[in-house]
């Protein structure tokens, strides 16, 4: 391991091969820009300056020098390449999973016998419902699961799913339109591939879950970030929607109820959206994978159901894994018109051909079984919602809207930085969740992942006793500050 230089600048050339370990507080930023060919420079990524030197956002970055960079909470690894040695330009653009991340941090120091509680994991505590893990041993008996099946998917389940759509959001759909995926985030990923050209830009209001910058970006496309706040419960307005259009301007991302913030648009904000998106000939992208987890009198409604004009310019984006409990079977959809489903079954025909027949057979189990199980966890993640969002406003510099869908609570956490805390100091929240995961053992993800600094999305699907410890802990910790 080298020992790395105190100061990286455009004229120190660095040498292939080599690797450092340096502390993340004590990485070296450059202020001159890129001039020659062999020149490196140490700093922000310059396609994210909002991420300033959070460790998502810093890259070694050159014209003959490429790197991979390999992230912790406290380290920063560096291996530098030449670009004929290098991997595409493309896969080094790709961010990690942020929560990914802060989830197998979480579970590496559990390995190492550190009592962490973690609120990264997007997933339900819940094991998946037994009748569906039945029909998935049944599946695996039979013959006719080890074979190839239709890439767009079991006839069955694309059956099955046209009528639970329509029995959920009121949307009547053709089996034919219906196109399994690999989980969720593979029909975002092909929704994107099958829709964008490069150039086009897409409509992201802000917090966005992880994925959908990635997978617009793969495509060739640009993001428009149209920001939301607490004064609108994180929902988006008409107005901003209107300020962010342009010529290139192809696609919406609209979700709801929201990861990472919980918010659920009411009939007439959905309503709203819709028509609004009708109007000017811009295609949605609606993503109903939270469509059973809505609380107290929210209530989930789809766009294409209550404006049937934007049908033919319309994908829903859905799957089993939050419903069910079934993050880990990988089983998704997307529903679009009949040009977008013949496409994206074309494009998973040479990506990944069907998904594993096994799973689609617990699949069909889940859409077409009772929905007891759900009623059973949904009530448990709202008893942990109100004791998260209660304990949370207890904390002195913490501020909470109440989340009315998904599982995730979305503090405000900025009366947290710039405060000595524990003898240390965060002045974002990216530093803030390295200082909890050091100091108490709690792992969060901080809102610069979801492109709102100062905030924190903390899930509630964990066990209650989990769930009392982990928020007593950071109280404690700002309490004896």
């Amino acid at each position: 391991m080298s020992v790395m230089p105190s100061w990286i600048d455009a004229t120190t050339p660095l040498t292939t091969g080599c690797r450092w370990l340096v502390p993340r507080k004590e990485v070296p930023v450059a202020d001159s820009p890129l001039t020659r060919e062999g020149s490196t420079r140490l700093g922000p990524d310059p396609k994210r300056p909002s991420w300033g030197s959070s460790p998502a956002g810093i890259v070694i970055w050159g014209i003959s020098v490429m790197s991979i960079v390999n992230l912790s909470a406290y380290e920063l690894r560096v291996d530098l390449m030449t670009n004929r040695e290098s991997i595409s330009k493309r896969t080094l653009a790709v961010a990690p999973s942020a929560t990914l991340a802060i989830t197998a941090k979480a579970n590496q120091l559990r390995a190492e016998g550190k009592p962490v509680i973690g609120f990264g994991a997007g997933e339900p505590d819940f094991a998946t419902p037994p009748a569906i893990v039945d029909a998935a041993i049944d599946a695996a008996r039979d013959p006719k699961s080890h074979r190839y099946s239709p890439a767009a998917g079991q006839p069955a389940l694309r059956e099955a799913i046209a009528s639970k759509t329509l029995r959920d959001s009121g949307l009547e759909v053709e089996p034919s339109q219906v196109v399994v995926t690999n989980g969720g985030k593979q029909a975002v990923y092909m929704t994107c591939q099958v829709l964008l050209d490069p150039g086009d830009e897409v409509l992201l209001p802000s917090p966005y879950w992880v994925t959908y910058p990635e997978a617009i970006s793969l495509a060739g496309a640009v993001p428009v970030i149209v920001p939301t706040d607490e004064s609108s419960n994180f929902t988006v307005s008409l107005e901003r929607l209107d300020a962010a259009v342009r010529d290139r301007t192809k696609m919406l991302m609209f979700v709801s109820p929201s990861n990472p913030t919980g918010a659920v648009y009411t009939e007439e904000q959905t309503r709203q959206v819709g028509e609004w998106a009708a109007d000017r000939g811009i295609w949605v992208m609606t993503d109903e994978i939270y469509e059973h987890l809505v609380y107290g009198d929210a209530e989930f409604h789809s766009i294409p159901a209550l404006v049937p004009r934007m049908a033919d310019r319309c994908v829903v984006v859905n799957g089993v894994a939050k419903t069910f409990a079934m993050t880990g079977w990988r089983v998704g959809w997307m529903i679009g018109p009949p040009e977008v489903a013949a496409g994206a079954t074309r494009f998973q025909s040479h990506l990944s051909s069907n998904v594993n027949n096994v799973a689609q057979a617990a699949a069909l189990e889940a859409v077409t079984g009772p929905l007891t199980a759900v009623v059973e966890m949904r009530e448990a993640f709202d008893r942990r919602r109100q004791t998260m969002v209660a304990m949370l406003k207890g904390i002195d510099g913490v501020a909470c809207t109440e989340p009315q869908g998904a599982f995730y609570a979305f503090p405000n956490m900025t009366g947290l930085l710039n405060r000595p805390l524990g003898g240390a100091t965060a002045t974002t929240t990216m530093e803030l969740a390295a200082l909890l995961l050091e100091q108490v053992n709690v792992a969060i993800v901080p809102g610069e992942a979801f492109g709102a600094p100062g905030y924190a999305r903390l899930s509630f699907a964990l066990s209650d006793a989990d769930l009392v410890e982990g928020i007593d802990r950071i109280a404690g910790l700002v309490s004896s500050s």
